[in-house]
């Protein structure tokens, strides 16, 4: 079926919606992608709402998380309906939306996670079908509740020479390790973008390190990177998952802006380095997708680190800004078939399991 698939990273950089054609399994066509960046205004309404979620347990009736749930809502469903007209797709063809939603916590070792936006107001909005809140059966079985993507990673992966590793540098990076098997390892490396986005936005007022370029002027300050380093979480086996908000800039602070972006940036690589020993298997190839995958300094450290060749995935094909909204759309298919979309492998549930709330618009 068509099926569209919408993503809101903690980067807070904007929305990615996608428009596949598959049937949840190892058919995927791709049709059509839109990135639509927040304004100055939203980006600042979603930092304080995850603020306050971070500074509360559950505060859902926060003017401040409801505010900006109903933001998060109305600018997907405007997404959607770009999207559709980019394409030339009647809303009527689309069989199923999946809407990630915007994560302002995600406390699996409390079994909760939280992305705001409203699954049947969305519905009701495209006149589609929606599934949303992919994350939390997952956690309140004990998961992490990420990485998600994994599964599609495999469907994408499926006719490649293993084992291969899919690297997702996103506000928090995640690997994929595949190896033609029917199991698959994946986990939370440690921050990618979002610790860079918000040292170059504190320093010069900008919203990410354009083509790495303030990093490439810097110097590494070795002291505070180890100290970075010495953090239990790199240590600890998969699978496991971060919160944007676990690490922040202010080891870095005292540092001149180059060389913190430089610093914060091999951070990313070191941990990417870090990770590749916990996995079961070394890969012969590390596939990257994501934003920073732009950012030539952080695939030179990264490189240099790892002691691979790094390929984007855009040369196989593969769309390497739109992977998680697809990803997202191809999990909303394999929701409505009953399909699982999490493993112990990948998020640590006891079971292979399904996850995702349906939501049908309304009809009256």
């Amino acid at each position: 079926m068509l099926a569209i698939g919408l993503m809101s990273g903690t980067s807070l950089d904007g929305i990615d919606a996608a428009l596949i054609e598959t049937d949840g399994q190892q058919a995927v066509r791709h049709l059509a992608f839109r990135g639509e960046p927040y304004s100055d205004a939203a980006r600042a309404q979603l930092a304080e709402a995850t603020a306050t979620a971070l500074t509360y347990p559950r505060p859902r009736s926060s003017p401040p998380l409801v505010e900006a749930a109903a933001l998060i809502t109305r600018t997907h469903a405007l997404a959607v309906q770009k999207l559709l007209r980019d394409a030339g797709v009647a809303a009527g063809d689309v069989g199923v939306i999946g809407f990630h939603g915007q994560t302002v916590a995600h406390r699996p070792d409390r079994r909760w996670t939280w992305q705001i936006g409203d699954g049947q107001v969305l519905a009701d909005a495209t006149g589609i079908r929606t599934v949303a809140d992919f994350r939390s059966a997952d956690v309140a079985a004990g998961g992490q509740g990420a990485p998600l993507l994994p599964i599609y990673h495999a469907a994408l992966a499926a006719g490649l020479d293993g084992p291969v590793a899919i690297l997702n540098l996103g506000g928090v990076a995640n690997i994929t390790l595949i190896d033609g098997g029917a199991a698959i390892a994946a986990f939370d490396t440690g921050p990618a973008n979002g610790l860079i986005d918000s040292w170059v936005e504190h320093e010069s007022g900008a919203r990410f390190d354009k083509d790495g370029a303030l990093a490439a002027a810097g110097r590494v300050d070795e002291t505070v990177l180890t100290a970075m380093l010495d953090h239990p979480f790199f240590d600890a086996p998969y699978p496991k998952s971060l919160d944007r908000n676990d690490f922040t800039i202010q080891p870095a602070r005292g540092l001149s802006a180059a060389d913190g972006a430089a610093t914060l940036t091999a951070f990313t690589a070191a941990t990417v380095a870090e990770a590749l020993t916990l996995l079961p298997l070394q890969p012969r190839r590390l596939l990257v997708a994501g934003g920073g995958r732009h950012n030539p300094a952080m695939l030179r450290m990264i490189a240099e680190r790892t002691a691979l060749p790094l390929e984007p995935v855009d040369a196989l094909g593969w769309h390497g800004d739109g992977l998680e909204a697809e990803g997202f759309a191809y999990m909303a298919v394999r929701t409505l078939a009953g399909l699982p979309i999490s493993f112990p492998g990948t998020t640590g549930v006891p079971y292979a399991m399904p996850g995702g709330t349906v939501f049908v618009p309304w009809a009256g």
